[in-house]
């Protein structure tokens, strides 16, 4: 045989090699991601349909509702470490997210009857909400459309509407980042391989976070970081979720902030990559009586500023000195 056939031939079987190796790598690292998504989860019926949640802790009950690209795990990593803290943390899965299905209505309103839903399905009367980023208007919703129902209520990073003159957050992101960004979302192996081969590009895109920020982080804060990236594999199981937020995204409308009563903490960080900062603040000064925390640096993912973010929760929900907090 000539030299050159010979080159040809081993050059395709090592190809072929490194495709089997890699189709092997991303089953392995797909049957994790797909046993992680599942792991000490209950599926429960509720009048308004099964939604799944996870709970850990015992004292104050704090609903802790997740983003984009979450499920109940995503809501348990923002908010499992309360849990020692005389907190009871249900974490629970939003429409169209791991084995919550999506309703015909599947509006933020929609979302806030069927947290309530949960509530009562569990035996709870009144319960904090801790609404994360997407998932800040079901959140919202919930303590205008059932306030005896929220003792206290969170906003992290939240998407929630601005009118088009306030400013002061971080630039919009291009369209051709967000459209990227969501292809890369709308496939198992093609968000898989971009967290082997571009994972600094999916901190800044997906978790809008500059990725220097984290670099420069602590342990911990990494691992944290890392994790909430890892987490939302499997895509597929979350896809109908991300599909429902981002046409929601595109439809934001003002609420009826005024009409809040629960006592109120609002978070963002102002280089949040989705500019949560200036919607976050003018939410605050709306809601009577609203805290409103910002930070100059961490992004969507409020990196650098985990334990205070947590403190100031735990500040929130937790008497410390002797007044009738929830």
């Amino acid at each position: 045989m000539k030299r050159w056939k010979v080159a040809g031939l081993v050059c395709v079987l090592g190809v072929a090699m490194a495709a089997v190796a890699v189709r092997s790598r991303f089953m392995d690292d797909m049957d994790a991601a797909a046993a992680h998504a599942s792991r000490s989860s209950t599926l429960i019926e509720t009048r308004c349909g099964p939604i799944e949640y996870q709970e850990v802790g015992a004292g104050i009950p704090l609903l802790s509702v997740h983003g984009s690209g979450g499920g109940f795990d995503q809501g348990m990593a923002f908010a499992g470490g309360l849990s020692g803290h005389g907190i009871r943390v249900i974490a629970m899965s939003r429409f169209g997210y791991l084995r919550t299905p999506v309703p015909v209505d599947a509006s933020a309103e929609a979302q806030a009857d069927a947290h309530v839903c949960l509530l009562d399905a569990l035996g709870l009367q009144t319960a904090a909400v801790l609404g994360g980023s997407a998932g800040a208007p079901s959140a919202l919703q919930m303590a205008i459309r059932h306030p005896d129902r929220v003792n206290a209520l969170i906003l992290l990073v939240p998407l929630t509407y601005r009118p088009p003159t306030v400013t002061g957050s971080a630039a919009p992101m291009p369209v051709w980042v967000e459209n990227t960004m969501m292809t890369a979302l709308g496939s198992d192996f093609l968000f898989w391989t971009a967290t082997k081969l571009a994972r600094k590009q999916l901190i800044r895109t997906v978790l809008a976070t500059p990725p220097e920020l984290v670099a420069s982080a602590s342990p911990a804060e990494r691992a944290r970081i890392d994790a909430m990236l890892e987490d939302i594999l499997p895509v597929s199981s979350r896809a109908a979720g991300l599909r429902n937020d981002t046409a929601a995204s595109k439809s934001l409308a003002p609420a009826a902030l005024d009409t809040i009563t629960a006592p109120t903490l609002i978070i963002s960080a102002r280089d949040d990559g989705y500019g949560t900062y200036a919607s976050a603040r003018y939410t605050a000064d709306r809601i009577p009586g609203a805290r409103f925390v910002g930070f100059e640096h961490g992004g969507h993912t409020f990196v650098g500023h985990n334990d205070a973010v947590m403190a100031e929760i735990r500040n929130l929900l937790v008497p410390t000195d002797g007044s009738d907090r929830p």
